[in-house]
């Protein structure tokens, strides 16, 4: 059977302005965090988890805990109370966030998932050559010039989505997973990437931002923000 894969979007503005919604253990980890905007990204992150997990966990929400793993990659949890420790649930997300908007995704299932949002923007010559792969840097050079700009950033996506499903994260080589998406023209809906070595990724353009997922098998995609 094919797993689904939820997915919310979420932007600063819809985050709660108090911290009742989050866990005992959450807030343990928000009053350690020293800078306003790591505050704040941390905040959204969990807010839009818990959008992407409400179709995979019947849980009470006070009682639902997002929380770093020992690699970095958040995974939910459960807390009874705040006198108990949180116990791992097994629900696989993904989180990622950039310039105040969120994106998550959750599988009712353990797998190897990941996301990345990345913002349309300019990316340099010298960031093309430093992460990208030679056949990367030849379908950018073949590209047309009003699109190395989606390219670039939609490349670069694929990677973080890739790596972070492999829990390396950009702890790795950027270089040893390679992107070729074939054709980047917006289109309605989820669209596959070829990835090498052989991953399962998708990709979506939506308001200037590159949304991508990978896994390591396929899945069904809910709608962008649903």
């Amino acid at each position: 059977m094919t797993i689904t894969v939820h997915t919310a979007v979420a932007a600063a503005a819809d985050v709660p302005s108090g911290d009742d919604w989050l866990s005992p253990a959450e807030r343990a980890v928000l009053g350690a965090l020293r800078f306003a905007p790591r505050r704040a990204d941390w905040r959204l992150g969990r807010w839009t988890a818990r959008l992407a997990l409400r179709p995979v966990l019947a849980l009470p929400a006070r009682e639902l805990c997002v929380l770093a793993g020992p690699e970095g990659a958040p995974g939910a949890h459960r807390q009874a109370s705040a006198s108990a420790l949180p116990e791992p649930l097994p629900v696989t997300l993904s989180i990622s966030h950039r310039e105040g908007v969120a994106f998550c995704i959750a599988a009712d299932a353990v797998l190897p998932l990941g996301c990345d949002l990345e913002l349309v923007e300019p990316r340099s010559d010298a960031f093309v050559r430093d992460y990208f792969t030679a056949p990367e840097q030849r379908q950018m050079t073949a590209a047309p010039a009003a699109a190395r700009q989606l390219l670039a950033n939609l490349v670069w996506s694929g990677k973080e989505a890739v790596l972070k499903a492999q829990r390396r994260g950009l702890r790795a080589d950027t270089r040893t997973v390679e992107v070729l998406p074939g054709g980047w023209e917006a289109a309605p809906g989820w669209r596959r990437l070829e990835i090498s070595p052989p991953w399962r990724a998708w990709w979506q353009l939506l308001e200037g931002r590159v949304y991508a997922v990978a896994a390591d098998r396929d899945v069904t995609l809910a709608p962008l923000g649903s």
